[in-house]
């Protein structure tokens, strides 16, 4: 776990981040948690994209099983219940403000962002609206830090210590010969007797008759 400065991102941090999300990783800064096997757990993204669009969330949960079993956790209801804890227990509203406050801190780190100076992820500090986004920030800064995101984890029926991952590298080439014979494919042009968007040409059979 760590939180800005990171340590180097490799080239094949990213390749399998591109293959956890299915699709290129975007201005990635940091890893800052892994799984036991030492693939990506969470991916640390550029507080500006290098298009120039403004991106909020710092700590981005992008392994698989991770952001699965937190997606299954949210169908429960827990959400909800987190925002009513949040109403009625004002010793969690606190570290639920302190948790904005040190995601604001590790992101400033990387960089001034007036558009969303006060914005950070998840719903915090008021409420909890993505389970995914405390998740990721409490594996990125460790136990204590999001006290939010450290129940979520609890909860889970998923957890960094136990590695289930598939050869992430096999997948990353797999996801690179995919983008590879697309792009072949465009540059080509549609095939005889279809139209640019690939459906077939007026007069002939399409899909349903």
């Amino acid at each position: 776990m760590s939180t800005p400065p990171f340590e180097p991102v490799t080239d094949d941090d990213v390749r399998i981040v591109t293959a956890q999300l299915g699709r290129p990783a975007r201005d990635v800064v940091g890893i800052p948690a892994r799984c036991a096997c030492g693939a990506p757990t969470v991916v640390a993204t550029a507080p500006r994209l290098s298009d120039g669009t403004p991106f909020p969330t710092l700590y981005y949960l992008c392994h698989p099983g991770a952001t699965a079993a937190v997606s299954t956790l949210e169908a429960t209801g827990v959400m909800a219940e987190f925002t009513r804890r949040l109403a009625d227990e004002p010793e969690l509203r606190a570290a639920h403000q302190r948790a904005h406050d040190a995601y604001l801190a590790d992101r400033e780190g990387l960089g001034h962002v007036p558009e969303i100076a006060h914005v950070t992820a998840g719903g915090m500090p008021e409420r909890v609206k993505c389970l995914h986004a405390l998740v990721g920030h409490a594996l990125a800064a460790g136990p204590g830090v999001n006290v939010l995101g450290d129940l979520a984890l609890e909860l889970a029926a998923w957890s960094p210590d136990v590695c289930r991952c598939p050869d992430w590298l096999a997948d990353a080439d797999a996801v690179a010969d995919a983008d590879a014979a697309a792009d072949a494919d465009r540059a080509t042009g549609p095939a005889d007797g279809a139209t640019a968007s690939g459906a077939p040409a007026r007069g002939e059979p399409g899909h349903g008759g």
